[in-house]
């Protein structure tokens, strides 16, 4: 019969170098949590596993341009941390505005909204912020156009409104996230929903 660690192992090599970071829990099917905890530390100190925060781990991925392991993917120890204390996690509205082309501006430091306390972490030896949300913008967690939100959130009233925002969005925006944004445009501030209307002007009915 394979061994808990055996079975950790299976399950890792199956997702990938890289690929995703796990708690003790995403294991408890596998054995007790005695038993998941031994196996985690077995696997981390022989080096098939690494440790990268408190009650995280990852299957580290070789980097030829840095010689060695690259660094954790943070969204993925970030979902991990989800999953683990039942709780909804967003980057937050800058890191949203950048990876819409909104700003070039860049945290300088890894931020994340969440529905659940403000604390602040060391996840891979880098400190990483997890900042209570505005309930109105926690409920779009999980849905195609919460980067949106987030984005003109965070933008506010005055520079959201500006037509190089609008246009942006309305020619890069997938057809997922306009109809998201369509059919729940009673979510968004009051002051965003005529911003909303323009970007998803085009949005096609769906079939």
């Amino acid at each position: 019969m394979a061994s808990v660690a055996d079975k950790i192992t299976q399950t890792v090599t199956e997702r990938g170098p890289g690929a995703w970071v796990w708690t003790p829990g995403d294991f408890l099917g596998l054995g007790s949590r005695e038993a998941v905890d031994q196996a985690l530390s077995r696997l981390t100190k022989a080096g098939k596993l690494r440790r990268i925060g408190h009650g995280l781990y990852d299957m580290p991925r070789f980097s030829s341009v840095l010689g060695g392991s690259a660094p954790a993917d943070m969204d993925a120890a970030v979902s991990a941390l989800a999953r683990r204390d039942g709780v909804r996690i967003m980057p937050d509205g800058l890191v949203a505005a950048n990876r819409l082309g909104l700003t070039n501006a860049v945290p300088a430091k890894a931020s994340y909204l969440t529905d659940g306390a403000s604390r602040t972490l060391k996840i891979d030896g880098r400190t990483v912020r997890f900042r209570h949300g505005k309930p109105r913008i926690m409920q779009w967690a999980d849905r195609p156009a919460a980067p949106v939100v987030q984005a003109l959130d965070w933008l506010g009233p005055d520079a959201a409104r500006d037509a190089q925002v609008v246009a942006t969005l309305k020619r890069s925006l997938p057809d997922d996230v306009k109809h998201d944004l369509k059919q729940n445009i009673s979510d968004v501030p009051g002051w965003a929903a005529p911003l909303v209307l323009s970007i998803v002007a085009d949005q096609k009915a769906a079939a």
